[in-house]
């Protein structure tokens, strides 16, 4: 991975335009089933994040990146379930990982629209959610009311882990240039920390809010 990544951020950096469009694609390319599996999105994601401190990207524009990526993934994902329905699941190459489908429909039956909050941080799945919540008839208004705020949620956390790590290095004296190089790893450990802990969360808050009240 670091043999990937090291030379992308090296490039990037003296390509701001190019970094904010590796963000977006990296980010929209999550949600595609199947390729969403295997791209690196989220390393990519964290990784980028930690050219913030250093001036070569602003903020601001790596998260409205992360979050166009992820909105119009997400939603075309759906709409693309939704207009084919049942079939679309049936299909190549969505019919070539029966399991990874089984799982998301399960997952998707069991939790309902908080399917489609949790899904965006819990890869696999992640990629295969939002079409599977189309094809099963989920409506678009209860889709996007879920979709909208866990992208809102996932983007700060994949951007902000990398934007504090690298950040904290330059406080205490580590030069700019040798933290990119060899630090960005502490990004990645840092962020996928952080989402997990907000995904155990929010499921452990979920899970109390439909839990019975037992009689005393």
């Amino acid at each position: 991975m670091a043999s990937f990544i090291d030379p992308l951020i090296a490039f990037v950096s003296a390509h701001a335009w190019l970094a904010y469009l590796t963000l977006f694609l990296a980010a929209l390319l999550e949600a595609v089933p199947v390729v969403g599996s295997v791209i690196p999105g989220s390393t990519i994601i964290l990784a980028l994040s930690a050219l913030v401190p250093g001036g070569e990207l602003k903020l601001q524009w790596v998260l409205l990146a992360a979050i166009a990526g992820a909105l119009i993934g997400d939603g075309s994902a759906y709409i693309a379930g939704h207009r084919t329905q049942h079939e679309i699941l049936n299909t190549w190459p969505l019919n070539r990982y029966p399991a990874v489908i089984a799982q998301s429909e399960a997952f998707f039956r069991r939790r309902g629209i908080w399917a489609v909050f949790f899904a965006r941080f819990v890869p696999p799945i992640r990629a295969f959610v939002p079409v599977t919540a189309g094809a099963l008839g989920m409506e678009r208004m209860k889709f996007f009311a879920a979709n909208i705020p866990a992208v809102l949620l996932w983007a700060p956390a994949h951007v902000l882990p990398g934007v504090l790590a690298i950040s904290a290095l330059h406080r205490f004296g580590v030069p700019h240039h040798i933290s990119l190089k060899h630090y960005w790893m502490v990004a990645v450990i840092l962020g996928a920390a952080i989402v997990g802990l907000v995904t155990w969360a929010l499921r452990r808050r979920q899970n109390a809010a439909v839990q019975p009240v037992r009689p005393s």
